[in-house]
């Protein structure tokens, strides 16, 4: 079998071309450690940079895996899998590959080392990560569904959706899931952990959903102000596509995003609007100055069998901590006051 009659990858070199078969497996990691199937030694990369998944369909998915410098098809940066097509320039940090696949019908070959049984969409390999997921839930939204006007109730929550996908985009991740009046998104750490940034980045969306929705009072003839209420949790969850290879869908799955729903629920037990699990508050970047801003509670989790702790606040101490964290990069100073 020649590369020309497989899907490959190709590193342009002053040395060389190298050629990079994609044959023998489903799915293929990118990074700079050792345990990646293409080791790339450049220091722009992540450890474990980005994922080549490919569908019984024969489509091959790219995506990236929290990389801190990100990875672009085409010199556009992707933040959700995008299909490749044969030709389609890959960068990753510094490094640039060609992307080729042939005809479907090559992709059948049982030289290839793919079994047809086993090749399907539910043995698409997924990946153990570190993850946080968002829930966002609209509150009360039974209520306004009883007051509002049809035509009315579909135009301010297709609004909504649209306007917190662009928000949850801008902020480095996507709407894993449309699920009646709420949203799920999920941020992909490296495996360095959750840095500073990350996090900082997940409340600044999470801040920008509570402005945006506040807005919509404003835009439309509503019986009453939105409000929205969130739970964010980290923890290791495994990320691939549960889909099929007509209809891909790459998601989360676990423990860690199960506890994001119920820390989302916990929210309207404890009256507040932010419910944070336990390993997300540890990752927060603040001092002692900054934990008067949340506060600790033991809540009931539905399917939970014993009490869990979580650090909660409203959006006033969300946007006060954000506010303070900008501050402090302004002053040089780590744990400003608060004032």
């Amino acid at each position: 079998m020649t590369f020309q009659s497989t899907p490959h990858l190709v590193l342009r070199s002053e040395a060389g071309d190298r050629y990079l078969p994609l044959v023998g497996n489903n799915c293929w990691t990118i990074g700079r450690s050792d345990d990646n199937n293409f080791v790339l030694p450049d220091r722009w990369i992540s450890r474990n940079h980005a994922m080549l998944q490919c569908m019984e369909t024969g489509e091959f998915y790219l995506i990236d895996l929290g990389s801190r410098n990100g990875s672009f098809v085409n010199g556009r940066r992707v933040s959700v899998p995008v299909t490749l097509q044969n030709g389609d320039q890959l960068t990753f940090g510094q490094i640039e590959l060609e992307f080729y696949c042939p005809s479907p019908e090559h992709l059948t070959d049982p030289s290839m080392g793919m079994d047809s049984k086993e090749f399907t969409a539910t043995a698409t390999l997924h990946v153990r990560r570190l993850i946080s997921v968002l829930v966002v839930d609209i509150r009360d939204f039974t209520g306004l569904t009883r007051q509002l006007d049809e035509k009315i109730l579909s135009e301010v929550i297709g609004t909504w959706f649209r306007r917190a996908g662009d928000i949850i985009r801008e902020h480095g991740s996507w709407v894993d899931k449309y699920i009646g009046d709420a949203v799920m998104a999920v941020w992909i750490h490296g495996t360095q952990g959750v840095s500073d940034e990350e996090m900082l980045r997940i409340f600044s969306a999470l801040s920008a959903m509570h402005k945006m929705t506040s807005e919509l009072y404003d835009q439309y003839p509503l019986p009453f102000p939105l409000r929205i209420g969130a739970g964010i949790n980290t923890g290791f969850a495994m990320v691939g596509n549960t889909g099929s290879g007509d209809r891909p869908d790459y998601t989360a799955l676990g423990d860690t995003v199960n506890a994001a729903f119920r820390l989302e629920s916990a929210t309207k037990e404890i009256r507040l609007d932010v419910a944070l699990g336990e390993t997300t508050y540890k990752h927060v970047p603040m001092g002692p100055t900054y934990q008067a801003l949340f506060q600790t509670h033991t809540v009931d989790l539905k399917g939970y069998d014993v009490p869990t702790v979580t650090h909660a606040c409203t959006f006033a101490d969300l946007n006060r901590f954000l506010q303070m964290q900008e501050e402090s990069l302004v002053l040089g100073n780590e744990s400003p006051e608060p004032l």
